[in-house]
């Protein structure tokens, strides 16, 4: 395994991060499985472990609150809030009063006193940046937060949100998780360069691009893979960026057949070649999963090999614009782009 510092806060962290959203429902693991997954990610070097509030409401961070225990202080433990948590109203967004409630309960089902990095899992366009970094900065002084980041930012609010900071004298995002894979790339045109700009730690998640980057997904082959049974259009072959998605998979694994690798190595090492990226979050739902995972732990991708691969998805490029989630509202209502 190896180790990066975690933006400027000089925090070592592992290039592999265990995400937990598969703990729970959502992935049908079990207490035993999940420990099982946690125990096998920390011995392989992995020391940052990432779940969310919403994951399986609440459950995931109960799981991991169970397979931590005992070892806390080995572990980073970040986790997310933002998203809502039930039909009420407040119980969502960024907010003061929502983020002082939620973190409450977050670290009651995690069983600890306090995390090492809290998220704002996605951009409040109805909440001022100045409202959620005073509330997340005196969580921080109170002693219930190490730091805290954002998660899927537009780079424009990365900006605003560290011109906030300095202008209010609040503490600053150290910290962004943004979706990003080999299918995916279009946060090379302007958050990464953002993240580098401001010395962000960047934690990336999807990795494996929702499994089509797994290994699992090829021409001529059944898809049956999980993300495909709970999300079946994106994995549609008569959807024309589905049918590109899969021609570059192809011809990705040719790539990654001549280098001697696995596709989980190709994609893996490819997301921690970019030099803003910190981490590379991997959810695993089983320990077969985690260990040809960690197979990818030190896997350091030749020029040559890199090459190939900006050949076949340029960079910046996304396959699947439509499924980002760092569009502008103003693209996605009608009413926010006329008068």
């Amino acid at each position: 395994m190896q180790y990066r510092t975690l933006g400027r806060t000089g925090v070592q962290v592992s290039t592999l991060t265990l995400g937990a959203m598969n703990f729970g429902r959502i992935g049908r693991t079990t207490q035993d499985e999940a420990t099982a997954v946690v125990d096998a990610a920390l011995e392989g070097g992995i020391n940052v472990i990432d779940t969310a509030d919403m994951y399986s409401d609440g459950e995931s961070e109960e799981m991991v609150g169970k397979a931590i225990a005992g070892r806390r202080d080995d572990i980073v433990l970040a986790t997310k809030a933002n998203m809502p948590m039930g039909d009420e109203r407040n119980h969502q967004g960024s907010s003061r009063r929502w983020l002082v409630t939620e973190l409450d309960n977050s670290l009651r089902r995690l069983g600890v006193d306090h995390v090492d990095l809290y998220q704002i899992h996605r951009w409040d366009p109805r909440t001022s940046d100045e409202e959620t970094l005073s509330a997340l900065t005196d969580l921080q002084r109170a002693g219930k937060i190490r730091y805290f980041g954002s998660s899927t930012f537009p780079a424009y609010r990365l900006v605003q949100a560290q011109w906030a900071a300095r202008e209010f004298h609040l503490g600053r995002y150290v910290t962004e998780q943004p979706s990003y894979s080999i299918l995916q790339r279009g946060i090379e045109t302007h958050v990464l360069p953002v993240t580098e700009q401001y010395g962000l730690g960047v934690l990336v998640w999807s990795p494996l691009a929702s499994g089509w980057l797994s290994g699992a997904v090829r021409e001529g082959r059944e898809i049956t893979t999980s993300r495909s049974r709970v999300m079946p259009e994106r994995f549609d072959t008569t959807i024309p960026s589905n049918r590109a998605r899969l021609d570059a998979v192809e011809r990705l694994a040719g790539v990654a057949e001549e280098a001697g690798l696995t596709m989980i190595q190709l994609a893996l090492g490819f997301v921690t070649a970019h030099p803003a990226v910190t981490s590379a979050i991997i959810g695993p739902r089983t320990l077969d999963h985690l260990h040809a995972q960690l197979a990818a732990a030190d896997t350091v991708l030749s020029a040559d090999v890199l090459d190939a691969i900006d050949a076949i998805v340029a960079p910046g490029v996304d396959l699947a614009a439509h499924e980002k989630f760092d569009t502008p509202p103003a693209l996605l209502d009608p009413s926010l782009r006329r008068r």
